[in-house]
């Protein structure tokens, strides 16, 4: 199986921690209180980039950069790609 099959196959178990949440917001310049939405919509789109690099997940769309534990499936962060 396609490694980034394993994300997809897995999207609803994708989550984060509150200082998670905070720092996806910051970082982003989110104004959603729904960062967990925000980014499964980010990864399932068909044009996002995902790939596995040692225990984290990467998914890399539209300027964005989101990292995922590949054990825990928390969104550890997100960042703009410069």
């Amino acid at each position: 199986m396609e490694d980034k099959q394993i994300l997809l196959d897995n999207i609803s178990k994708v989550h984060t921690t509150e200082m998670g949440i905070d720092r996806i917001k910051k970082n982003l310049k989110l104004n959603t209180n729904d960062v967990v939405e925000f980014c499964k919509n980010k990864i399932l789109d068909k044009n996002c980039n995902i790939y596995k690099q040692g225990k984290n997940w990467y998914c890399e769309i539209d300027n964005i950069k989101i990292t995922i534990n590949s054990y825990s499936y928390t969104i550890i962060t997100a960042h703009l790609i410069k």
